[in-house]
C-alpha cells in the first residue's frame, strides 16, 4: 500500500517542478502554480504549502540542494580525501546538483540581492558552508569556527557568480576556478590562525601584566 507524499515532498515535488518555469516567470505563484500542475496539484496546493510566496519556494530549493550535496558527500569515500579535496567536493556537487536550473538560480539570486532578503542571503550561504565543513570533518567550536564558514562562504559565493556565465564544456573552467580559490583560502588560514594566535597572546600578557600592577 503506497503511501501519501508529506508535506515536506510535496513542496519539494513542486518546487523542482516550478524551476523549469521560474526562467520565464520568475519566483511567484504563476511557476509555483504551474509547477503544481505538471506533478498532479492545483493552485491552491501551491499557495497553501508556500504562503511566504517566492521567498519561501527559494528557501525550499536551497534545503533541496542542500540534501542532494549531502547525499553526494556521505556517499563518497572521505576518509581517503585531503580536506582540501572534501571541500570541493562539497562546493562542485551542489553546483552540479543545480546544474539542470541555473535560470532558477539566476532569478533567485536577483531575490536575494535585494537588501530586504538580505538576512536570508547569510543564512542560506552558512547553511551549505557550514554542512560542507561539517562533512569535511571540521569540529571547531571557537574562532576558528567562523573563520572557516566566513571564508568558504565567499569562495562558494565567487564560484556560484563564476558558475552562472560559464559556458565551458561541463563547467570545467568553473572548477578551476574553484580549486584556486580554495589553494588560496587554505595558504591565508594559516596565516590568520597565526594573528589570532599572537594577538591572544598579546591580549593575555596585558591582562596578566594589569593584574600584577594592581
Amino acid at each position: 500500500m503506497s503511501t501519501k507524499p508529506s508535506r515536506e515532498e510535496k513542496k519539494d515535488a513542486i518546487v523542482l517542478a516550478a524551476s523549469p518555469h521560474v526562467a520565464f516567470d520568475g519566483w511567484g505563484y504563476e511557476a509555483l502554480t504551474a509547477g503544481a500542475n505538471d506533478v498532479g496539484y492545483d493552485a491552491n496546493t501551491a499557495r497553501r504549502l508556500f504562503p511566504g510566496g517566492a521567498i519561501e519556494a527559494i528557501s525550499q530549493f536551497a534545503m533541496i540542494s542542500d540534501r542532494a550535496m549531502m547525499d553526494t558527500m556521505e556517499s563518497a569515500d572521505l576518509d581517503n580525501m585531503r580536506v582540501r579535496d572534501r571541500v570541493i567536493l562539497g562546493v562542485r556537487a551542489r553546483l552540479e546538483f543545480l546544474a539542470p536550473h541555473k535560470e532558477a538560480v539566476r532569478r533567485g539570486l536577483g531575490l536575494l540581492m535585494l537588501p530586504t532578503h538580505a538576512v536570508l542571503m547569510a543564512k542560506i550561504t552558512h547553511t551549505t558552508v557550514d554542512n560542507i565543513w561539517y562533512l569535511s570533518g571540521d569540529r571547531a567550536a571557537d574562532f576558528n569556527y567562523y573563520t572557516k564558514r566566513t571564508l568558504l562562504g565567499g569562495v562558494y559565493a565567487a564560484t556560484v557568480l563564476y558558475w552562472l556565465d560559464d559556458s565551458s564544456e561541463d563547467h570545467q573552467d568553473t572548477w578551476e576556478f574553484l580549486a584556486k580559490r580554495i589553494d588560496d583560502v587554505l595558504k591565508i588560514y594559516p596565516l590568520k590562525a597565526k594573528i589570532q594566535k599572537s594577538i591572544e597572546g598579546f591580549l593575555k600578557g596585558t591582562l596578566l601584566k594589569s593584574k600584577c600592577n594592581v
